[in-house]
């Protein structure tokens, strides 16, 4: 039986662009699920917000003291954001959400439970609360289906931005822009294992999205293939002990 893993720290990185309205109140929330809990540390990437943002957040570096922010001059994309926060990090286990305050912070302890074994991501699932427009639930049940059919990740919605990860499989993954969206592939690819769990989704309460519908399906369209190409060239090592 695979023994369940308790990670003593944790860092929750949370990309964001142009959230200046959702920032506190996120970081609120992220501090209330995790309390006494486990040491942490969150670290937000401004991926080069043009509103309040940054502003905001160095103002609540004043009060919240596992607080760190990093800014990216220019606007380099979630993937990156992403990718920028997990190598700042000073933990191992990463957490991240979505800026937007749609993920929900009081999932986290929910995930940390999940973690087992050789488990090298745990995702969340919103299939049956998602809190979006019809064209963004339509756009992800059609995505979801395709990727799934086509890369067989073990996972019902890896558009989820609420996940788990060991940061030193991440880092050993390939590197491209929006590879955000693939990382379940991406991990089994490697040899780790994936776990999903139910997670709840809100609607959005200040702001509009900041990464448009239409141009993501596009992307992902040549990504998906992309991938299917590494999945395809990969080959797993069995290393034999003396």
């Amino acid at each position: 039986m695979p023994q369940f893993i308790k990670p003593k720290s944790l860092s929750i990185v949370v990309p964001v662009k142009n959230e200046e309205d959702n920032v506190a109140d996120l970081i609120f929330e992220i501090r209330k699920s995790l309390k006494s809990k486990i040491t942490y540390e969150i670290i937000y990437v401004d991926d080069g917000s043009t509103d309040q943002t940054y502003k905001n957040l160095i103002a609540l570096q004043k009060t919240y003291k596992e607080l760190r922010v990093i800014r990216h001059q220019k606007s380099c994309g979630q993937s990156t954001a992403v990718r920028t926060g997990v190598k700042y990090a000073k933990f191992n286990w990463i957490a991240t959400l979505d800026g937007d305050g749609q993920n929900n912070p009081a999932d986290l302890p929910q995930l940390l439970n999940a973690l087992k074994e050789g488990v090298e991501l745990v995702g969340g699932n919103r299939r049956h609360s998602r809190r979006d427009t019809w064209i963004k639930r339509i756009s992800s049940v059609i995505a979801n289906g395709v990727r799934s059919w086509l890369l067989q990740d073990d996972t019902p919605d890896t558009g989820c931005g609420l996940k788990l990860f060991s940061r030193d499989a991440f880092l050993d993954l390939p590197y491209f822009d929006h590879m955000h969206r693939f990382l379940p592939a991406l991990i089994k690819r490697r040899g780790g294992l994936i776990v999903s769990v139910p997670v709840s989704h809100r609607p959005r309460s200040h702001g509009q999205s900041n990464y448009g519908t239409i141009d993501r399906l596009l992307v992902g369209i040549i990504d998906l293939f992309g991938v299917a190409w590494l999945q395809n060239r990969s080959k797993l090592p069995q290393i034999k002990k003396n």
